[in-house]
């Protein structure tokens, strides 16, 4: 899927998406919220979109959001006025391929959602470790293909509509491991159902 597909996608999806995937996307939020808020420090959400994680980070955790959508930062905007946030360091409307950020400028770097939606998934992780400081977290939350028990079936039923649905019901995990600045540290499928998984990473180097 194409950046301007993406953009007209989440156009449409901006005012109903949290109603449509809130709850079956919030619990990878929340797991990841809890980690950075354990270990504090500052943390870029890569695909911020409404900001349904803003109110799970702590006061003192310093939150940047980018998101390729300006429906969708509008939304995360709102939401940021309505919760009073003061830990909000700013939200940018960006391309997650080429960040304009600087190298290890963030403790944790956290992907909820997005990997399959994105187009160059690998070149968003690449920047994603870039803008991660040695020795800090990337965090990806998202549905894989075949590790929810039960629902291969609807995921190849669900491919041929990855525009329309805006991400991709067959992407494979293997996509985001194996980067040879990240060592795997947390594996866990979210509940309800099982249908995402959370995976930490720590970059190593």
């Amino acid at each position: 899927m194409q950046v301007d597909a993406i953009q007209k996608t989440y156009r449409r999806w901006a005012p109903v998406y949290d109603l449509a995937f809130g709850r079956i996307t919030q619990g990878g939020r929340v797991l990841a919220a809890r980690h950075v808020n354990a270990t504090g420090g500052s943390v870029l959400e890569v695909g911020i979109g409404t900001g349904l994680a803003l109110g799970y980070y702590a006061p003192a955790v310093t939150v940047t959001g980018i998101d390729v959508s300006a429906e969708m930062l509008r939304e995360a905007e709102l939401r940021a006025a309505k919760l009073g946030l003061r830990n909000l360091a700013g939200l940018y409307q960006m391309d997650a391929r080429a960040m304009d950020l600087a190298d290890a400028s963030f403790d944790h770097v956290a992907a909820m959602h997005i990997m399959s939606v994105v187009p160059e998934p690998e070149r968003v992780l690449d920047e994603m470790v870039r803008v991660c400081r040695p020795g800090g977290s990337v965090l990806i939350a998202n549905h894989f293909a075949g590790r929810a028990e039960g629902w291969s079936f609807a995921e190849r039923l669900a491919a041929p509509l990855a525009d329309l649905l805006g991400w991709h019901a067959d992407f494979e995990m293997a996509r985001v491991l194996g980067h040879p600045k990240l060592k795997l540290e947390e594996q866990v499928q979210v509940r309800p159902f099982g249908l995402m998984t959370f995976l930490r990473f720590r970059r190593v180097e």
